[in-house]
């Protein structure tokens, strides 16, 4: 058992850290453009959340033998708080400033967290307390794409939905929830449950609308070269006020 646990926390963290890097593609295109785009930073802002919290839960003074859960986690929040920065930079300004106040409230929250924890609860208490904290906020980042999907169905296309983000956040959740089960961890076991469920209503939008994809960037191509042309016919053509 005690094996079977550790290989599923391993698997766990191997497929948190793919989770963690999947968006590397999507922000060398927002670098590149110098633009997010339609691309949503609520996402990488509720992953950050989750990361603290957890990194928080796993250590030694609030619960035992989690160090896979804490190293993972801390890891991710390094590379999401990065992601973050990049958004805030390339972002238009009304979704700069949603980004930086959700970012800042996120902090309060887990300051206020931290504080109660450390300060206020001892022992068991302080698990719990944290433990329900973990699992509700790793439920809501679970429920951050709810919004991209949303749009996916609108317009049929999953250009703003990236493949891999999707696979790996399944992956991740299905690693984790066979922790908690062999754990018998519940802060850990139920946000996965639902994690798990979401990850696969990505991937099966995907299937679906995959095929939609080329043919929504060969329009927003053809829409560039249409203004293109537009520009260059109104170059050749002459000015009226000197003939």
């Amino acid at each position: 058992m005690h094996v079977l646990l550790f290989l599923s926390g391993v698997l766990g963290n191997a497929t948190g850290l793919f989770l963690f890097l999947a968006p590397m593609v999507t922000f060398k295109r927002i670098i590149r453009n110098r633009s997010t785009e339609q691309f949503s930073g609520i996402p990488y802002v509720m992953t950050l959340l989750n990361c603290i919290v957890f990194t928080w839960y796993g250590l030694p003074f609030v619960s035992r033998n989690n160090i896979l859960i804490w190293t993972l986690n801390a890891t991710g929040g390094v590379i999401e708080f990065t992601y973050i920065v990049i958004f805030i930079i390339f972002a238009p300004k009304k979704e700069r400033m949603k980004v930086m106040g959700l970012f800042a409230l996120i902090m309060t929250v887990f300051s206020a967290i931290a504080s109660i924890s450390l300060l206020a609860l001892h022992g068991n208490t302080r698990k719990f307390f944290c433990g329900v904290a973990a699992a509700l906020f790793s439920t809501v980042m679970y429920a951050s794409p709810l919004s991209v999907m949303r749009m996916v169905i609108k317009t049929k296309s999953v250009e703003f939905m990236p493949f891999f983000l999707s696979l790996f956040a399944f992956l991740c959740a299905l690693s984790w929830l066979i922790y908690g089960l062999l754990s018998g961890d519940p802060f850990v076991l139920v946000p996965n449950v639902f994690g798990t469920g979401l990850g696969i209503a990505q991937l099966i939008l995907y299937a679906i609308y995959y095929k939609n994809r080329n043919h929504s960037e060969s329009a927003i191509k053809d829409d560039f070269i249409e203004m293109d042309l537009e520009n260059i016919d109104q170059v050749k053509k002459p000015d009226s006020r000197h003939l």
